[in-house]
């Protein structure tokens, strides 16, 4: 993004209240702080929403700011449910509801970034803005970990984190491992990678975990994509930010998404990882800041929508620097290729 906004001096930051809701039965956890036009968080798979503890406070000094626990996560339930990217789609439209939230800017990490964009598909009309962080489902391409644990032996290994002294000893390595790559990508990630699994070992966590890479991961890689839809967010602001050194999914992914949407904005913190609202909470805070103040919320318009589905994906959607058609086009894979 040119013109980069001043840095501001934080007054006094806002501490999320936890509460909860019952929605079809199940117990649903959020995190909800401040009053005015409301700003949704959606975390990444194995996270929780004290994942956004160091900007939410800060965003609800203007905003109503909620970070629910997608199920299956934190303190929300964790049933033998679906955990399909479209299910969380639906889970945020429910509680937006019982919240009597009618509208809401969404901001999504990881996973969190593709249900904001499965969210912003079925729901258009409940979207003002989107924001992705280091977003998931741009393309097939995933690190290869997740690809490992979305086997079959791969996720049910999962299960050794329950024996004495295993997770302490992965632990131990990451903290080493973390020491010797330093402030590279991987250095960055290694802590929040751990902290998230040491939430694993109890059953029903890595059993919802194990459900939820599934349904998006395969050992080809990602599942469910959204370069074929990326079209239907002509009318929507679109904020992109991710971290140049991202180990889990790389910068690249930032770069064809940017192209697949015409319009939308990117923000690169030159010195982050996976997660750039935790290396530089104040500059994120800011990014997010300026985007919603230097744009329209958009306007739901179905004629528009039913206009653009008609027309489909078309060449002009995907536009770029030299080469980047290509790449996109690749990313998309061979049955995508020619169906485009």
């Amino acid at each position: 993004m040119t013109g980069q906004p001043p840095r501001l001096r934080r007054v006094r930051d806002l501490t999320p209240t936890l509460d909860y809701r019952t929605i079809h039965g199940y117990r649903r956890a959020f995190r909800i702080a401040g009053t005015g036009p409301a700003i949704l968080l959606i975390h990444g798979i194995g996270d929780n929403s004290t994942t956004w503890s160091a900007v939410q406070g800060a965003l609800a000094q203007r905003f109503t700011v909620i970070a629910p626990d997608l199920l299956g996560h934190g303190r929300s339930d964790k049933p033998r449910a679906d955990y399909s990217v479209a299910a969380y789609a639906n889970g945020m439209r429910d509680l937006l509801s019982v919240l009597d939230i009618d509208r809401v800017t969404v901001v999504g990490h990881s996973l969190g970034g593709g249900v904001a964009m499965q969210f912003a598909y079925q729901f258009p009309q409940l979207v003002e803005r989107l924001v992705l962080v280091g977003a998931g489902g741009v393309t097939k391409d995933v690190n290869v970990a997740l690809r490992a644990a979305s086997l079959p032996l791969g996720s049910e290994a999962l299960a050794l984190l329950r024996l004495p002294l295993v997770l302490p000893a992965l632990q131990l390595l990451g903290r080493l491992g973390g020491a010797a790559f330093g402030s590279t990508g991987l250095g960055r990630d290694i802590p929040n990678m751990l902290r998230i699994l040491a939430d694993l070992p109890e059953p029903t966590a890595s059993s919802a975990f194990a459900r939820t890479l599934r349904a998006v991961v395969d050992w080809r890689g990602q599942v469910v994509t959204m370069l074929d839809r990326c079209y239907l967010t002509q009318s929507v602001p679109v904020q992109l930010v991710w971290g140049r050194c991202d180990s889990v999914i790389p910068v690249a992914h930032a770069d064809l998404a940017h192209a697949a949407m015409p319009g939308s904005r990117l923000e690169i913190f030159e010195d982050s990882g996976h997660f750039p609202f935790h290396d530089d909470p104040d500059r994120f805070v800011e990014v997010v800041e300026h985007f919603i103040d230097s744009t329209e919320p958009a306007v739901y318009d179905q004629d528009y929508l039913r206009d653009l589905l008609r027309d489909g994906i078309r060449e002009a959607a995907i536009t770029g620097p030299v080469g980047t058609r290509v790449a996109v086009l690749d990313a998309l894979g061979t049955d995508e290729r020619s169906a485009t």
